[in-house]
Order: structure tokens, then C-alpha cells, then sequence
């Protein structure tokens, strides 16, 4: 039998990446793996502290790293911090090593999606929060498309319909 790909799954924060993730790994058999829960688990600290204590520059390292290492395996489903894709070193790893979904969504969605949740450093600062995603949409939605094999659009799908959406598009 044929090992099976690698999926990685990017996408701005709130696109659904870790919750299709799961979906998608238990669907396919296949191992999941979160690179912020990996990032805390290695750490030993939450997301934010990293960010406090290392700045974004100590966390996008780390993430690297974490990337770097997970997508040696075979036959697992990554999703990735939303920024991750800003290394060049991580595109051409996710590119070499597996079959990248990038989970597009519109800013009135990650805003919905994101407004209560606590552990998402680049929001918790003066800046409004629409302006934040809307500067980082700029700054990386060119990068996701580049590094994509497919695009699937998640604003008015269950998790589950999406993981569906992926399975019918890699043959899986």
C-alpha cells in the first residue's frame, strides 16, 4: 500500500484550520498535529507568553522549527499558525512534503470567529481588530495562494462539509 500524503492545512486565524484538521485526520486515519499546540507543548508555555517574552520573532523561529520536524512524518494532518507561511523555509517544506489546502475566509468571519478568544496575541493589542486582519490579510494572502495546491472557501460550511471538500480533492 502507498504511504499516504501529508495534508497541511494554512489559512488566516479563524479559517477553521484546527477544528477541519481534526475532522480530516479522523476521517483519513491519519495523525493530527496543531504547530501552536506543538509550539506549547515543546515550550512548556502558552502562545502568548511566547509572543510576551520572545516577541513575534522568537515565536515565528519556533514555529519554524515545529514545521520543519512535523512534516518529516508521513500520512499526518498539520495545521498551521496563520503566519507560518511568512518563513520562505516553511512554504518550501510544506510544499515539498505534502498537499497544502489553504482555507480562505472573509474578514466578517475570522472577526466572528475570533472576538472571544483570548489566546490570539497579534489581537490583543490597541489596534482594532478589523484593521489587524485586514493588514495581515494583505501582508499574506498572496503567500498562502502560493504555496496552495487547493483553495476552499469556509465561510458557510460546517467543519465537517469542508474535510469532505478535501478528501473528494486529493483522491484520498
Amino acid at each position: 500500500m502507498a504511504e499516504k500524503r501529508n495534508i497541511f492545512l494554512i489559512g488566516p486565524m479563524g479559517a477553521g484550520k484546527s477544528t477541519i484538521g481534526r475532522h480530516l485526520a479522523e476521517q483519513l486515519h491519519m495523525e493530527f498535529f496543531d504547530s501552536d499546540h506543538e509550539i506549547e507543548r515543546r515550550s512548556g508555555a502558552d502562545i502568548s507568553w511566547v509572543f510576551d517574552v520572545e516577541g513575534e520573532e522568537g515565536f515565528r523561529i519556533r514555529e519554524e522549527k515545529v514545521i520543519g520536524d512535523l512534516s518529516e512524518q508521513q500520512g499526518i494532518v498539520l495545521a498551521t499558525g496563520g503566519g507560518a507561511i511568512k518563513s520562505r523555509e516553511t512554504r518550501n517544506k510544506l510544499s515539498a512534503r505534502g498537499i497544502v489546502v489553504y482555507l480562505e475566509t472573509t474578514i466578517e468571519k475570522q472577526l466572528a470567529r475570533t472576538q472571544r478568544d483570548k489566546r490570539r496575541p497579534l489581537l490583543q493589542t490597541e489596534e482594532p481588530p478589523r484593521e489587524v486582519l485586514e493588514r495581515l490579510a494583505q501582508e499574506r494572502n498572496a503567500l498562502y495562494e502560493e504555496v496552495a495546491d487547493f483553495v476552499i472557501h469556509t465561510d458557510d460550511q460546517s467543519a465537517k462539509v469542508v474535510a469532505n471538500q478535501i478528501v473528494k480533492l486529493i483522491g484520498m
